[in-house]
């Protein structure tokens, strides 16, 4: 199911062509599109002098390019069809949409997907191929078959809160990046939003999702803010927050009107509740306690940012089994094993040392016992008045109470507990600010990950470095820090500096470090050389590491931070 659900881009459902409260029409069932429709178009083609022949009719095993080879058909709509395919060249399955060249929307979906391979956002999943070839269009995107829909996540229950804070922060702020350069999804709803094994989320059909159904708005940030909103509803209350059933999801009742998720559903998250309202605020709806309406990715962002970390639920561990005693007992074996209750003795073992020999050892035993503790007692008598009687030069005996500086023990280091963090940018763009929690959410197979670089060790001149503001709650010693990393090799450098918030009023050279170490391992301890108070603490890479491909980054100079830990 998950395969499935994650290979053909959402473009069958028909949500995208009014405003969200419309439903969501499915495919037909067996594919066939209007045949009577398509014959009439292709007869009254064939009759018109120098016009454009019709298409080859595609089916399994048809190959594009010769590379591409179609192995299932999952959408036929609007005169363009979706399948999955397998990349011959490449050895692994992809997405293709394909749509004869005279389609209407061919120039518009060749121009969307191209645009949209240009942002190379992991978040996004990714556009491999846009050709017109042979009167065809087609477009080849990324095949996930580890994700799974949204919808087939809301379809046994809804997302507890951590989940969902996560899934409106990864794609608020993928959103966000989208619209800086220009592009707009206008087609977001849960058959668009993937979560993948490792717990990332992404978003698939963006620009091509609405060039191959002709969706247009005039307030494209509104519209994917209005649809980040619903996604967030609906992943707290499994409604759709329209009058309409969609996507599997039971509409509101009619007549009542946009209410909070908190009053459809009995214990959801007060600020995630205030969230989505804040963003679905639209068409007479108003956020809860007269906050501002988000009405742009960028303005959810920050809504984002201004709330309270939501930690992840605590994992819950099984007591162990009790197990049954396994004694072994001299001389059991071979024997038949008494019936469990039924009362048997054990014989009692001879004593042991009865004969005259035996006698002999016992006392010459014990005697060499007494010896030695009596040896040694006068040894330690000894040696403590040596100690204590140690007289100077005038005649007085010196003492030692234990209050001198030799006796003097160090203190032991406690945990410092993070509240919050940041990702700080020092110049160009951001890495991956969505992920910053996952640095210290207590699972260490989530992570923080830099871009990919052309060279290193130094980011240096790409960027003088890369890294996250943590915020302790209060002020206090600071006097080691701990960091897992994701890549091992030649090398990682780490800084710790003191700073005044998580957006830092000054520069790097305005800060104080606390101390910088340098590693070739997956993990880095970084100590203080003097113990400095700080309530905000940034962590500082400057050098990383070359490192394989891996998911959706590919090889490079990179480094992703796994756990950070603080103590002081």
């Amino acid at each position: 199911m998950a395969e499935r659900s994650t290979a053909a881009v959402d473009v069958a459902d028909n949500s995208g062509d009014e405003p969200l409260t419309a439903e969501a029409d499915q495919a037909t069932a067996d594919g066939v599109a209007d045949t009577d429709h398509d014959k009439a178009q292709g007869s009254s083609r064939m009759q018109r002098p120098g016009a454009r022949p019709s298409p080859p009719e595609l089916h399994s095993g048809h190959k594009l390019a010769r590379r591409y080879r179609l192995e299932e058909c999952l959408t036929r709509l609007d005169g363009f069809s979706s399948w999955r395919a397998v990349d011959e060249k490449l050895r692994r399955a992809v997405g293709v949409h394909v749509l004869p060249a005279d389609h209407p929307r061919a120039r518009s979906v060749l121009a969307a997907a191209r645009s949209s391979a240009l942002l190379g956002d992991p978040r996004f999943v990714q556009v491999l191929d846009a050709v017109e070839e042979n009167d065809l269009v087609y477009v080849v995107h990324e095949w996930l078959p580890d994700a799974v829909e949204l919808t087939a996540l809301l379809s046994t229950g809804p997302l507890e809160p951590h989940a969902a804070y996560q899934l409106v922060s990864q794609v608020a702020s993928a959103m966000a990046a989208a619209h800086r350069e220009g592009l707009a999804h206008l087609r977001l709803n849960p058959n668009a939003v993937l979560r993948t094994s490792s717990g990332q989320w992404r978003i698939r059909g963006l620009a091509v999702n609405a060039a191959l159904r002709g969706a247009s708005s005039d307030t494209p940030q509104r519209s994917d803010t209005e649809a980040i909103g619903a996604l967030l509803y609906a992943a707290l209350t499994q409604r759709w927050p329209y009058e309409s059933d969609a996507y599997g999801l039971t509409g509101l009742p009619k007549d009542i009107g946009l209410v909070a998720p908190d009053q459809v559903r009995a214990g959801i998250h007060r600020g995630l509740s205030e969230l989505a309202m804040r963003a679905l605020a639209n068409d007479g709806a108003t956020a809860s306690r007269h906050e501002s309406a988000c009405t742009t990715p960028e303005e959810l962002v920050k809504a984002i940012g201004e709330m309270p970390r939501i930690r992840p639920p605590e994992t819950a561990f099984a007591a162990p089994p009790e197990y049954p005693s396994t004694a072994y007992q001299q001389g059991a074996y071979g024997r038949t094993a008494p019936h469990l209750g039924a009362a048997h003795s054990v014989p009692a073992p001879p004593p042991p040392l009865q004969s005259r020999t035996g006698k002999i050892l016992k006392w010459a035993v014990s005697a060499l016992l007494i010896a030695a503790l009596g040896l040694g007692s006068w040894q330690l008598a000894d040696a403590l008045m040596d100690r204590g009687g140690k007289a100077t030069k005038d005649g007085r005996t010196q003492t030692r109470d234990g209050s001198g500086k030799d006796d003097k023990q160090p203190k032991p280091l406690r945990p410092l507990s993070i509240q919050d963090a940041q990702e700080y940018v020092a110049s160009g763009d951001a890495q991956a600010p969505g992920a910053v929690a996952n640095t210290y959410d207590g699972d260490s197979s989530t992570y923080w990950r830099t871009k990919r670089y052309n060279s290193g060790p130094a980011l240096a001149p790409y960027k003088p470095g890369v890294g996250i503001v943590y915020d302790l709650g209060a002020a206090g010693t600071v006097s080691k820090a701990t960091i897992g990393l994701r890549y091992a090799g030649d090398h990682t450098t780490v800084h710790l500096y003191a700073t005044d918030s998580l957006n830092p009023s000054t520069g790097i050279d305005g800060m104080r470090e606390i101390g910088t170490t340098t590693t070739q391992g997956s993990s880095v301890s970084v100590k203080a050389a003097k113990p400095v108070t700080t309530r905000y603490v940034l962590l500082w890479i400057t050098d990383v590491p070359m490192a394989p491909g891996d998911g959706y980054s590919g090889p490079g100079y990179k480094q992703a931070v796994t756990d950070v830990k603080f103590e002081g």
